[in-house]
């Protein structure tokens, strides 16, 4: 029986949203309480100091009540005045995105880009950094998920810190699924959320800030305040002597508190040996069956999205529905310039299990198959197999 379009899939296998833990789903079904009741301000404040731990910051975090793009919106806008210089590092399309923000926040604007299938070459970074000492601000996508490639941030941090500019990171799909801190890559603005390594549903943000950071943004008097985007409004809101800017999300703050208790209670170097298991499953079992990786080496593959060349002659959209409609499953698309070009396999939170590598695997080559390709589907899962019989 083939699956219809309007039933709910089996298995989402996409680079987000992704699926939540159930214990997550049943923390958002916990009791919403008054913003103003002692025992939330407390319980609000406990979930921070879970973040600041789970981040390995040495200073709260704040959680902006919306999901990550909001958030990086919100680093452009209060980090960013008219008088900075901005290099902005672009390899791929959220990258790349984020230079539009800067671009509304700053007219200087630089850019160092690369093709969508490679990294940001660290050198390139210290190059332009000595060309243009003026530059003040440099921003990086670390796993710019469109394209399931990682940037080197921790190399990219140490030469930006070393030449005196603010750093904004997006670490908003790497978080939680591979070893990155703000501190470790000396982030001044370290965006990420719990949608996508940590299992949970879209609707927060987590940012890591610098000292340095506020006092720049206190500083530019176009750095929003009174707004859903200002950053500045919520500093102290993470202590209970302190009001809340707005009403917080009670039921996102439930489920984030669950969410961090999972990650930390299984351990972070746990969590990011599963995520990076199934990747490198998939990706073996991928290219055994005959499918190119869209990531230009290993080295830069993502450990939480593997992105797969679209063979020559296959419409990709096709593709994704006819993987839908036989298997329920449901994979990603590529964005802007990637979309129609890759198909997207997420590996986060959850779904970091090697059992979904073999899963990915079956319902692609099935559907491959099925669209008129010869590929070895055998092959590929004895291959994928092998990696995680490898691991044990």
């Amino acid at each position: 029986m083939r699956y219809k379009d309007n039933a709910d899939p089996v298995i989402t296998l996409t680079s987000g949203p992704v699926n939540a833990y159930a214990d997550v789903l049943r923390g958002l079904g916990r009791t919403v309480l008054y913003d103003y009741d002692p025992a939330f301000q407390l319980f609000y404040e406990n979930v921070v100091a879970k973040a600041q731990k789970a981040m390995r910051l040495s200073t709260r975090p704040v959680l902006l009540q919306g999901e990550p793009v909001m958030g990086l919106e919100a680093a452009a806008a209060s980090l960013i005045s008219s008088e900075d210089v901005v290099l902005n590092l672009a390899s791929g399309v959220y990258g790349k995105g984020f230079g539009y923000w800067a671009k509304r926040y700053s007219p200087n604007l630089l850019e160092i880009e690369t093709p969508y299938n490679e990294a940001i070459d660290p050198q390139a970074v210290a190059d332009m950094l000595k060309k243009h000492p003026e530059i003040t601000i440099v921003a990086v996508c670390h796993h710019d998920t469109p394209s399931g490639t990682i940037n080197p941030i921790d190399e990219i941090g140490a030469i930006v810190s070393a030449h005196g500019a603010y750093l904004i990171v997006d670490a908003v799909s790497s978080f939680g699924g591979m070893k990155t801190h703000p501190e470790d890559c000396k982030a001044d603005l370290y965006i990420t959320g719990p949608n996508k390594c940590l299992g949970a549903p879209p609707g927060l943000t987590m940012m890591g800030v610098s000292d340095r950071a506020w006092a720049k943004m206190k500083a530019n008097p176009a750095a929003p305040r009174a707004s859903v985007l200002s950053i500045l409004d919520w500093e102290n809101a993470w202590s209970h002597k302190h009001p809340f800017p707005f009403t917080p999300s009670v039921a996102e703050i439930n489920g984030l508190d669950v969410a961090l208790d999972l990650y930390l209670n299984e351990g972070p170097e746990a969590v990011w040996a599963r995520h990076a298991l199934t990747a490198k499953a998939t990706r073996a079992g991928a290219q055994a069956m005959g499918l190119s990786i869209w990531a230009a080496n290993e080295k830069i593959a993502s450990p939480t999205t593997t992105a797969i060349r679209a063979p020559v002659g296959v419409d990709e959209v096709a593709l994704r529905q006819a993987v839908r409609e036989r298997y329920g499953v449901v994979f990603s698309s590529g964005r802007g310039e990637t979309l129609g070009k890759l198909t997207r396999i997420g590996h986060m939170g959850p779904t970091a299990q090697p059992i979904y590598a073999v899963a990915a695997l079956t319902a692609l080559g099935g559907a491959l198959n099925a669209m008129g390709q010869k590929l070895a589907i055998g092959r590929g899962i004895d291959a994928a197999l092998a990696v995680i019989d490898a691991d044990e």
